[in-house]
């Protein structure tokens, strides 16, 4: 698996937890975000409002299209469906 460069905060309550325990912790941690951080979840999880053409973009290769771009164009915006 490649393991990828990212800062992660991790609040621990146990104050018992040593160096290797806390370890395998972020390498499980890390193997659970490299699955599910996908651009099929991305897509599940967000729409593409675009004001330009009075549209809301849910299929995934136009979402794919629009988040693959160096820069947005105005009026186009990506939103989180929470």
């Amino acid at each position: 698996m490649k393991t990828c460069n990212r800062d992660l905060l991790v609040l621990v309550k146990d104050e018992q937890m040593n160096e290797q325990s806390m370890e395998q912790e972020l390498e499980q941690l890390n193997e659970l975000l490299f699955h599910f951080e996908t651009i099929d979840s991305f897509c599940v999880a967000h729409e593409v409002f675009d004001i330009n053409k009075h549209k809301t973009l849910y299929k995934r290769d136009a979402m794919q299209k629009i988040i693959r771009e160096k820069e947005l164009k105005p009026f186009i915006f990506i939103c989180n469906k929470n």
